[in-house]
This record gives C-alpha cells, sequence and structure tokens, in this order.
C-alpha cells in the first residue's frame, strides 16, 4: 500500500495549534488542504496565520517563494463538513474529549466517500474507543504527530483494535512521504513515547519528594552526567504542569491504576495551586521578572586521592580507570569476586549505583551512571549519615580531578541517571513484550519524540545485560511497593544473556 497521491486532498478538522500544525506539514508536502472548525471564522483565520508562518520561511529561505504561493492556493478554510467530502485523509485535532470525537467521526462518515482514511491526532485517547462507534472502523487510525508539527519529525502510527493493516500502511507511508519518521504501534495507553517516558518524571519527582536532592540538582545531574538535553521538572515546567499531569494521570488510570505509573502528589500539589510552570509564571521554578535561578547542589573542592584500587569488572564504569589514570591518580587493578569497586586511601568505598544504599553498609559512597563519563561535566553522589567525611571528601575530590563538578544528594537506591534508565530500559522490553512496537521504533520514538540521547535498547546494550534488572530489583527489595518490580520480560533479557545463574542449581 503506497502513500496518499499528492493530488488527493487532505482535510483537517480542528484549527489550533495542532490542527494548524498538520495542515502546514500536509500543505508544503504537496497536498491541496481542506481546514474545518466548528466555531465560525476560526479556520479563516487559522489559515491565515499558517500563510504567516509560510512567510517566515521564505524570510528563512527554507521555502521558496513560488512554494509558497503555490501552497497558499491550494489551502481553502471550509465552512461546513459537507465540503470536505472529496478528501482522501481527514485528520481530526480537536477537543481531547471521547465524546466529542467519536460524534465528529460519526458526522464525518456521513461525508466524506467509503476509502477515505479517518484518522486522530489524540495523544491520550484510546484509538479503538474513539473508532468504535464507526460503521466501518478498518478505515480508522491513529496519526498522533508532536507539537510543534511542522518541525518535530515523529509520527506514531497506532492501530486500533479493528484498524486494517491497509489502512495503518498506507497512514505510515503518507507520513513518511510528508518527511517525517513514523513508527508503528498498538492501541495501548500512551501509545509509545508517553508510555515509556512516564519514569523520567516519576523519579526525578520520587526523589524530590523523599527528600534526596532539590529540582535544580536533579535537573542538572539528568543534564551533565545523564547526557539528557533537560531535566524533568524544567521540562515538565516548558509543558505544562497541568498538562504533563493529566497524561500521567491518564496512563495510569488506563493501566487501571498500576503502581509503575502513579502520579507525583508533589506535582499535584503544584497543579492544584496554579503553578503550572512559564506559562503562569511559576512552576517548579520561578520565571516571574527578577527572580534568580535556583542553582544546584555544587560540593566545594577537595583534595584527590594520591591512589586509588579498582576491584572487580567496573562495567558500566569501566572508562574512568583511563580519566584517572590521565589526572594523574596512581590505580591498582585486583580482581574480586563479588562486586565492583574502588577502594580509597581512607578504606572506604566508591561503588556506582546499584540499587543499594550507603546505610547498608560501612563507609561506602555510590556514584551515579553517566551517558559517558568522559564527556559529563557533572556526577553525583550519594552518601549515608554514617558515611565517614574523610571517604566522602576522597571520593568528590577523585571526580573533581576529572574535572566533574560534584553534587551529594541523600542515601537514594539507585539515585537519579541510574534508576531512570532502568525503568525506561524495563518499560521498554515489557512494551516489546507485550506486542507495542519493535525494538527498532522504540528507540526511534524516544529519540526523536522527547530528544533522549539513546534509545532504551541502545542504552541496555551498552550496559551489562543484567544490569537493568539487577539494580530494579535491588530497589525492590527496598521498596517493595511493586514500582520497582522488574518486568517479567526483563528477566527474561537478562536470563537470556547465559550470565545470571540458575537459582534451582
Amino acid at each position: 500500500m503506497t502513500a496518499l497521491d499528492l493530488s488527493s486532498p487532505v482535510a483537517v478538522v480542528g484549527s489550533g495549534t495542532m490542527g494548524q500544525g498538520i495542515a502546514q506539514v500536509a500543505l508544503v508536502a504537496g497536498h491541496p488542504v481542506r481546514l474545518y472548525d466548528a466555531v465560525p471564522g476560526r479556520a479563516r483565520e487559522a489559515a491565515a496565520a499558517i500563510g504567516a508562518r509560510l512567510d517566515r520561511l521564505v524570510e528563512k529561505e527554507r521555502l521558496s517563494g513560488a512554494d509558497r504561493d503555490a501552497a497558499r492556493a491550494r489551502l481553502l478554510p471550509a465552512e461546513s463538513l459537507a465540503e470536505l467530502a472529496d478528501a482522501t485523509l481527514v485528520v481530526e485535532a480537536v477537543l481531547e474529549r471521547l465524546d466529542v470525537k467519536q460524534h465528529l467521526l460519526r458526522e464525518l462518515e456521513d461525508v466524506v466517500a467509503e476509502d477515505c482514511l479517518l484518522a486522530t491526532n489524540t495523544s491520550s485517547l484510546s484509538v479503538t474507543a474513539i473508532g468504535g462507534g464507526l460503521r466501518t472502523p478498518g478505515r480508522f487510525v491513529g496519526l498522533h504527530f508532536f507539537n510543534p508539527a511542522p518541525l518535530l519529525p515523529l509520527v506514531e502510527v497506532v492501530s486500533g483494535f479493528a484498524t486494517d493493516v491497509t489502512s495503518a500502511t498506507r497512514a505510515y507511508e503518507t507520513a513518511r512521504a510528508w518527511g517525517k519518521t513514523p513508527v508503528a504501534c498498538a492501541d495501548t495507553p500512551g501509545f509509545i513515547v508517553n508510555r515509556i517516558a512516564r519514569p523520567f518524571y516519576a523519579e526525578s519527582f520520587a526523589v524530590h519528594e523523599a527528600h534526596g536532592a532539590d529540582p535544580a540538582t536533579i535537573d542538572a545531574v539528568l543534564r551533565e552526567c545523564g547526557g539528557f538535553r533537560m531535566g524533568a521538572f524544567e521540562l515538565t515546567d516548558l509543558i505544562g504542569q497541568d498538562v504533563n499531569e493529566s497524561v500521567t494521570q491518564s496512563v495510569w488510570q488506563s493501566f487501571f491504576h498500576d503502581v509503575r505509573f502513579t502520579p507525583s502528589l508533589a506535582q499535584r500539589r503544584l497543579v492544584e495551586s496554579g503553578r503550572l510552570g512559564r506559562k503562569s509564571g511559576q512552576g517548579w521554578y520561578d520565571y516571574r521578572e527578577g527572580a534568580e535561578r535556583a542553582a544546584p547542589h555544587t560540593a566545594e573542592s577537595a583534595r584527590p586521592p594520591a591512589h586509588v584500587v579498582a576491584e572487580g569488572d567496573l562495567g558500566p564504569a569501566s572508562e574512568l580507570l583511563t580519566l584517572i589514570r590521565e589526572a594523574g591518580i596512581l590505580v591498582r587493578e585486583e580482581e574480586e569476586d563479588h562486586g565492583t569497586r574502588f577502594v580509597l586511601p581512607s578504606g572506604g568505598q566508591l561503588v556506582l549505583a546499584d540499587g543499594q544504599t550507603s546505610v547498608e553498609f560501612r563507609d561506602v559512597v555510590y556514584f551515579d551512571l553517566a551517558l559517558d563519563y568522559r564527556r559529563a561535566t557533572r556526577v553525583a553522589l550519594s552518601a549515608s549519615q554514617d558515611t565517614s567525611p574523610q571517604t566522602l571528601a576522597e571520593a568528590t575530590g577523585l571526580f573533581q580531578a576529572l574535572g566533574k563538578k560534584v553534587s551529594v544528594i541523600g542515601d537514594v537506591p539507585g539515585m537519579i541517571v541510574a534508576r531512570t534508565v532502568a525503568r525506561i530500559v524495563d518499560l521498554a522490553y515489557d512494551a516489546v513484550a507485550k506486542g507495542v512496537a519493535t525494538e527498532e521504533d522504540i528507540d526511534t520514538a524516544m529519540r526523536l519524540g522527547v530528544n533522549y540521547p539513546l534509545g532504551p535498547f541502545e542504552w541496555s546494550r551498552r550496559l551489562d545485560p543484567e544490569w537493568a534488572y539487577d539494580l530494579l530489583n535491588e530497589v525492590h527489595l527496598r521498596d517493595p511497593s511493586g514500582r520497582y518490580a522488574p518486568s517479567l520480560a526483563l528477566y527474561r533479557h537478562s536470563y537470556a544473556s547465559g550470565k545470571r545463574e540458575d537459582s534451582t542449581s
């Protein structure tokens, strides 16, 4: 099944931000576009706004004047649904209410031809439920664009329970012909991105709620150590706390209150207080004029140790051996059957986050997972009240000698980056096992949809096959709520690596 011919009219119903964006994408691709809104005059206003954006593209030399003029000539504001009768594809981008969308689609079915493809741009509602009242639900599909649609490449092509394969394929190929990067997924809560991204927000909020670290420090660690474009607090302030929490609530409720998707009480309080982020002037941060931006906790300068002993296979942290030697610090390597760690001159231990806590062991400091220890500019350390000041100072001085800023956080099992990545990896394996999408499409969706530095499976391949399972299992032992219980799919991946011993042998 091929993409729609460029001579085929495309209709967009709903002229808000998303509707305008989708219309512009189809228009620039070369289609005649019909734009309809139920509010009289709104479609004409939206068409004028699209025209203005086309003018700006010409000014930036991203579109020729001739192509702009041709696109404007193909854009037709519609005064009634009847004017969409010749459309070969209709994308609805109206209010996120099931009853509103169902009513609209039933009306459209009476207007368009039988072979017209119907699509929804919903981000949180069930595609199956929206199309459930149609006479021919097989031609109905989800086309979830990301905002702003003209700029962001990702489109989730969602097949509802009754969607025909030919309809999904045509929608997929059309999105690709429009210059987008489509990914195919099943109709499950949150689709790909909004399902697998939940831990990115949830773990940051959980660390904050447990008084492990403040928002500015958590954000800095995610950016400067984890390699994420933005931290969870600044990103949700940008999205809007009400919008982000609404998606979280929708996914949680759709999964029958699965504890893995439990919303944050702290975020609920923000929304209740009207602190919605940038758009209201206050969120996790204060954006009002003259407000001072909160700074992350950064440890004071400390003397580096003269030497360290590296015991066991350091796995994801093995690059630190080279960096430590380059900093002029003597490293002696020793084989060790139990655990992987650095032993400091004080006798204290420096251990990569593994889901355990400092309070359980005598004189242990944990350090967080980094996307790339050489390029990281900040590293988080975790210590308990029982950690000796000398051990913490040596650990701090060691990373400072490597050119890293150091943030000391509370005794948080799994720390910040490590447990966030582990949970994202876990949800990704679970999604593949349940037929939501392929590994390749999930990695593509998370990189393009939310700008992750790596897709979950790319992360997993960088780490030991057992790493995410072992870390989550340790956190689960300390927080047996079920939130951190590794999925069966992740266990199978870990077991299939061939390294895990059979507990029955």
